[in-house]
């Protein structure tokens, strides 16, 4: 999502330390489809391609120079063939194949998402978010991690988060 052009997230990576807790919240599976809605740089797709035999790993990215970077990145780890790269804006993509979605994003974000993750997503489907929450949805579980900084993780399950 942009406004004038500009994205409305800043783009801060997603702390290495941190993979470990979001993969295990997500219990990633082979006939999962993972989804990182505005990926940035790719690390947590490159990662979840590398650790899991998911069906498809995809990063949703709005900055062109984030998109090649994740390219690169996956190329270089030997994943191409398993990370799709859309760049776009994730309120624009559709989102319905989805089984499992990672979001580091801000909270007015999130709000802005509900409807379309609600409409989209079905039953079951796992998302975390890092450090901001989706507002008026019940986190399954809440976990934090260690450090000073990007150390909240919500696991919302479609179907009952979204009550």
């Amino acid at each position: 999502m942009a406004l004038g052009g500009n994205p409305l997230v800043p783009f801060v990576p997603t702390r290495s330390e941190v993979l470990p807790a979001v993969f295990k919240l997500l219990d990633l599976k082979e006939d999962d489809v993972f989804y990182d809605l505005g990926c940035g740089d790719g690390r947590v797709v490159v990662e979840a391609a590398k650790r899991f035999p998911v069906k498809k790993v995809v990063c949703v990215e709005l900055r062109k120079e984030l998109a090649e970077e994740t390219r690169r990145r996956a190329k270089k780890e030997g994943v191409a063939d398993r990370v799709q790269v859309i760049e776009g804006d994730f309120f624009k993509i559709n989102l319905s194949e989805a089984t499992a979605i990672y979001m580091y994003l801000l909270t007015s974000v999130n709000e802005a998402l509900k409807p379309k993750l609600k409409r989209e997503l079905r039953p079951g489907t796992r998302i975390v978010t890092l450090d901001f929450p989706i507002p008026g949805w019940e986190p399954v579980k809440t976990v934090q991690t260690e450090g000073v900084w990007q150390k909240t993780l919500y696991l919302y399950v479609i179907g009952k988060s979204d009550k």
